[in-house]
């Protein structure tokens, strides 16, 4: 009764304000909510942002994809700290001046971490007690494929790279924001200092103003500025005679299985598909912000830079670095979320994550290529189970060689400290995850087993 008292007061506050703050605080009092909360609850309902999505827009598939690949971008963060190593080792301590790079916030414990993955990273201490970190033979042996398939897919990476600069309004993007796609794209470590110079032919590193890199297109291929989704739809292959201009291409679109509101906006979305649009990669100076044809090459552009990615899924962060660049719209969260069939964002952890829908069937990637492949069998050695032992220190080391009861070729050269008997990929949680709004790692592997029992 109260309530409704409020809200006849709010509609009828010109007339008779004072009394709206007569019953707001027994209001207040009354549920124990704050006056912000009520007005946040009552009066912003239409907001655009993520969280306040339907829960029937939300793809639980496509939510745990995030928590898998968030797992092992941390896990590939340590093994790349350790590489860098001259002797691949590094004392535990010293892990903590890279956190950001691993994305493991306080208080979440570095050593707690690297304990639940022993089949990727062994643990020792020193006669001073000191904690020391290592990869196993296993783990080396990843790194080192990992290598081999980076540098076989390089041209084909150089390609995209190069498609990027051609899509780019200037022909040219800053070296550190095309670092933001490193991992994305499937470039090297090095790729600032090295792998930058290995294509002369097709783009090259100039400094514009304050000693800010550029890398800047060399040369247009007009047999790369055909579109991913052209390929696919229209079978359209290089043409050294291609020249950009109006498209009229439908997006393939996949909706929530439970989202059943999709023909209420039936004629909008037929009416979206029909609209013709500029290319991504002719001359878009001459649009007009905000208008029909901006807003579709807008989409036109996200999904050929999710095309390009390796697992068809980006930060949303890392797009909202080249709106400028590519001619993108500032309200860019906004344009992901009103074209939900074409993309799905994930409001998981505090960056969210924007998907290909047609590039997933349920928690599978559809095409994946052999680095997507590798991160798979990443994957499967993070977690143990076992019964729980302590680290050994370097003391124990030297009698357990001296003993005979080491030997190089054995599988127990692993010397981490292993997880109790309780400890599984669920247990990765309290080490690998931040924040009371990500999911539990417990789910993924309950997920995964009912995909597997189906």
């Amino acid at each position: 009764m109260v309530a409704q008292i409020v809200r006849i007061s709010i509609l009828s506050y010109k007339f008779n304000g004072p009394q709206v703050f007569a019953y707001l605080p027994v209001r207040r009092k009354w549920q124990r909510e704050t006056l912000l909360g009520w007005l946040q609850n009552r009066l912003m309902t239409t907001s655009k942002r993520v969280q306040d999505r339907s829960t029937t827009k939300r793809v639980q598939n496509l939510e745990i994809v995030t928590e898998k690949w968030k797992i092992v971008s941390k896990v590939k963060a340590v093994m790349e700290i350790l590489n860098e190593e001259p002797e691949m080792i590094v004392p535990v301590r010293n892990l903590e001046r890279h956190r950001i790079k691993i994305n493991l916030p306080k208080p979440h414990k570095i050593s707690d971490f690297l304990r639940k993955s022993p089949k990727l990273f062994e643990l020792y201490k020193d006669q001073r007690g000191l904690l020391w970190c290592g990869m196993t033979k296993e783990a080396e042996d990843l790194v080192e494929e990992e290598g081999r398939l980076i540098e076989e897919s390089s041209d084909k990476v150089a390609e995209y790279v190069t498609r990027c600069l051609m899509m780019s309004v200037d022909r040219r993007l800053r070296l550190d924001k095309i670092a933001h796609f490193r991992r994305d794209f499937g470039l090297p470590v090095d790729f600032r200092d090295k792998w930058v110079h290995r294509y002369p032919e097709l783009f090259k590193v100039v400094d514009v103003v304050n000693e800010v890199s550029y890398l800047e297109l060399v040369s247009w291929n007009p047999e790369w500025a055909i579109t991913e989704l052209e390929k696919r739809v229209l079978g359209v292959n290089g043409s050294s005679n291609h020249q950009p201009g109006m498209l009229s291409l439908s997006f393939p679109l996949r909706f929530p299985s439970n989202y059943k509101k999709v023909y209420r906006h039936r004629e909008k979305i037929d009416h979206f598909q029909k609209r013709s649009y500029l290319s991504p990669y002719a001359d878009a100076k001459g649009l007009t912000a905000g208008s029909l044809e901006f807003d579709k090459r807008a989409v036109a552009i996200m999904h050929e830079l999710l095309s390009f990615t390796l697992e068809k899924r980006l930060v949303t962060d890392h797009l909202t670095h080249f709106r400028r660049e590519f001619v993108m719209p500032q309200k860019l969260m906004r344009l992901l979320l009103k074209h939900m069939g074409i993309f799905y964002v994930s409001e998981r952890g505090k960056r969210f994550s924007v998907f290909l829908t047609e590039a997933y069937e349920g928690q599978e990637l559809i095409d994946k290529c052999p680095l997507v492949v590798w991160k798979e069998k990443l994957l499967s050695l993070v977690g143990y189970r076992e019964k729980k032992k302590k680290i050994l220190t370097f003391g124990d080391l030297s009698d357990l060689e001296d003993s005979g009861l080491i030997e190089s070729s054995s599988e127990h050269e692993n010397i981490s400290m292993h997880l109790g008997h309780e400890d599984t990929m669920a247990g990765v949680e309290d080490a690998l995850l931040a924040g009371n709004d990500e999911m539990n790692i417990g789910e993924i592997g309950l997920a995964n087993w009912n995909s597997e029992k189906s």
